[in-house]
């Protein structure tokens, strides 16, 4: 049996832990959420922060009633609304005396012990900040199409942080779920200029300082995609526009896995020269039957019939990634408009 001083020191040594989560008209899923992880704040000594970036759907109400209930719940206004000055707000006014940050997107699913398995994570690996896998999971025919496009290499390119790492594996980049506080604050935080791809942004501030990050096998987390054409083309001009930013800021070359995508708009835009010569619609042909035909062998191989609307979805997803790279990258360093 441990003494008293032994005890003392096992609760010296628990970390303190800050769960933010940004969001902005989700009342569909924000009570939901809040329930699930009331029961990690006990177990772990976590307070959560949901930054509200003014939803008028009913989330601010449906977050203040959860506070009334668990002091443990907070809600904060976040004036900016985006995603990346939410958190840094969070951390700002809560994150004092706290050891870690753990970021949970409104708009997604996690295991009941995710939080539980990500502080294991980090106190075993001693990693700066741990990320996860992400599977994408939908329920109507587009969303269900668009998520099956999403886990694969036809949409993801083959991101590791889209396939997970069964032992865990150290790398340069994932899909953001717990982070030293210490180290957070030491680069600055977000930058809040990025209205996307401010993950990937402050990745490479972590790692230029000498920081670790450790993709865990252990949790993932399940994200439901935009259910509309229209809804996921404006997402993905947005995640262009934010990898084009991010490589500007930083002098960085684009990966092989981005170099395809990135080429997209410039060929479908050559399609206006076929009065010129018919061979101007070859590249584009040659692209959108690729994609087709991918999604139609996912379709027979996984008896899956959504597979034959993701070869259209993933052509959706690089045309509008191309644009909006190619968008920013010729208006230089003019600031994006906030939303997302």
């Amino acid at each position: 049996m441990k003494d008293g001083n032994e005890m003392g020191t096992a609760e010296e040594n628990t970390p303190e832990i800050l769960i933010v989560v940004p969001c902005l008209n989700e009342a569909a899923h924000i009570g939901g959420l809040l329930g699930q992880f009331t029961p990690a704040t006990e177990r772990i000594g976590a307070k959560i922060v949901v930054a509200d970036g003014g939803s008028t759907d009913g989330t601010q109400r449906i977050v203040e009633e959860k506070a009334a209930q668990d002091a443990r719940v907070v809600l904060l206004a976040n004036p900016k609304r985006i995603q990346s000055a939410a958190v840094n707000l969070a951390v700002e006014r809560h994150g004092e005396g706290c050891d870690y940050l753990i970021r949970i997107d409104a708009h997604g699913a996690y295991p009941d012990d995710y939080c539980d398995r990500l502080v294991e994570e980090a106190v075993r690996t001693g990693a700066d900040s741990v990320v996860v896998a992400m599977a994408t999971k939908g329920f109507g025919f587009f969303q269900r199409a668009v998520a099956a496009a999403q886990n694969s290499r036809l949409g993801n390119g083959g991101s590791p942080h889209r396939h997970g790492a069964s032992d865990g594996a150290w790398t340069d980049h994932g899909h953001h779920a717990l982070m030293r506080v210490a180290a957070f604050r030491s680069v600055g935080g977000y930058d809040e200029t990025f209205t996307h791809n401010e993950d990937a942004e402050l990745d490479y501030r972590l790692r230029q300082a000498g920081f670790r990050i450790w993709l865990t096998g252990k949790t993932i987390m399940t994200y439901y995609p935009r259910a509309s054409v229209s809804g996921l083309f404006r997402q993905y001009v947005g995640y262009g526009r934010g990898r084009a930013r991010n490589m500007l800021k930083h002098g960085m070359v684009p990966k092989v896995r981005q170099m395809l995508p990135l080429m997209v708009f410039p060929v479908v835009a050559g399609t206006s020269l076929a009065f010129l010569h018919w061979s101007a619609i070859v590249p584009a042909s040659l692209w959108a039957m690729i994609c087709l035909g991918y999604g139609a062998l996912m379709a027979i191989a996984q008896r899956n019939p959504d597979g034959m609307l993701a070869g259209f979805s993933a052509m959706v997803m690089h045309l509008a990634w191309s644009l909006g790279f190619w968008q920013q990258l010729l208006s230089s360093r003019k600031p994006e408009r906030a939303g997302r």
